[in-house]
């Protein structure tokens, strides 16, 4: 892949003038940079069950588009089409890599890595993406433009299932070749056009909806409640019309009501909410009960799966672990582990025997691996 950012990316610049607020175009971006996977072997991919992966055709002067698996007669296609293959990373341990790259951002943030393979021309439309993502050349050119901002009140095209847009109102132009990167806000109306055959790899960062961060927060708060808390309206004046709803009456539920947000809620819902993973994770018991009885007789290494959904949070009294949306809280002792895992995505040697002593660690261990989180060898 390479050996790491370009020297000239300065991270603390880009998060304070650019991280989702404008688009930036880093000029190779990645030192060195060889694409960990090429176009035969995507469109190699895209032939298997399970994996998530689109077609997208320009035909007609009609955008088409077209679910995956495919078979080779798929890739015969005589107007301009783009494949895109979803979660790559999940399947190829060295597309994950490109993950180490953004280290700097929160590892929740991170949603998956999509590669794209066009034909000269191909295209999948100018759209906006409600994620922020980071447009890495692989092979070949692609020419980005850059448009306008872009909410829920932009027109779109009639499609039951691309979301392209009526209008686009080109600001900037930027033609990226191997190793150069484009970085795209949330909003930002984007289009990239093949010149030639191409890929390019997209690492995109999901944000949770306000909606759903209020439903969780809700359920949780209402979880903790007692059900045998009822409205009180002790010392009221007696009514002149009993049928109102008096001012006074709402103020008093209101208040009441804003007494009862204001406890202390248990505040795994936002944990569990961004760890929610997109793909069913989980191992088969077969493969569990082997993976445990590894463990336990003294495994090389202990990795974290490039599926894997993982945050942790700091508590008063021990540490919440959030894995592929679930939680549990452990003692404080568990920490190292679980920083080193989340930094260098591994365990092995005396990091990962001394883990396997400690009762804690060891229990954090095949919490991680029932969870789908990681897997051993």
């Amino acid at each position: 892949m390479g050996n790491g950012w370009n020297q000239n990316f300065d991270r603390e610049i880009f998060l304070a003038r650019h991280w989702q607020r404008k688009p930036l175009l880093i000029r190779s971006a990645v030192k060195d940079f060889s694409p960990p996977l090429d176009r035969h072997e995507l469109a190699g991919l895209a032939l298997e069950e399970g994996v998530e992966s689109r077609i997208v055709e320009y035909r007609d002067a009609l955008w088409q588009l077209h679910h995956g698996p495919f078979s080779e007669q798929d890739y015969q296609r005589d107007f301009p089409w783009t494949l895109l293959v979803q979660a790559v990373d999940h399947y190829i341990p060295e597309v994950a890599t490109l993950r180490r790259l953004f280290d700097f951002l929160p590892q929740w943030r991170v949603d998956d890595v999509m590669v794209s393979y066009a034909v000269d021309g191909g295209s999948v439309g100018p759209h906006y993406d409600n994620y922020d993502v980071f447009l890495l050349q692989g092979e070949g050119e692609r020419l980005w433009r850059l448009g306008q901002f872009c909410d829920s009140s932009s027109t779109l095209l009639p499609h039951d299932e691309l979301r392209i847009l009526d209008t686009f109102e080109s600001e900037q132009e930027h033609l990226l070749g191997p190793g150069d990167m484009l970085y795209v806000p949330s909003g930002i109306a984007h289009w990239g056009i093949a010149r030639g055959e191409c890929t390019t790899f997209s690492i995109g960062f999901r944000a949770p909806r306000i909606n759903d961060m209020v439903s969780r927060w809700v359920d949780q708060l209402l979880e903790q409640m007692d059900s045998d808390q009822f409205y009180r309206d002790a010392g009221q004046a007696s009514v002149t019309r009993p049928g109102e709803i008096r001012p006074r009456d709402m103020e008093r539920a209101l208040a009441q009501l804003q007494a009862a947000l204001d406890q202390d809620p248990c505040n795994h819902w936002f944990g569990e909410l961004v760890t929610e993973p997109r793909y069913e994770p989980a191992p088969d018991d077969d493969e569990l009960a082997e993976a445990k009885a590894l463990l336990r007789d003294g495994a090389t290494f202990v990795k974290l799966s490039p599926a894997a959904k993982l945050a942790w949070q700091q508590e008063l009294e021990g540490i919440a672990v959030f894995a592929n949306g679930g939680s549990i809280e452990f003692p404080q002792g568990v920490l190292p582990v679980l920083i080193t895992l989340c930094d260098s995505w591994r365990l092995e040697g005396d990091t990962l025997s001394g883990a396997m002593v400690d009762l804690d660690s060891a229990a954090l261990l095949h919490y991680l691996l029932e969870s789908g989180c990681i897997y051993v060898e």
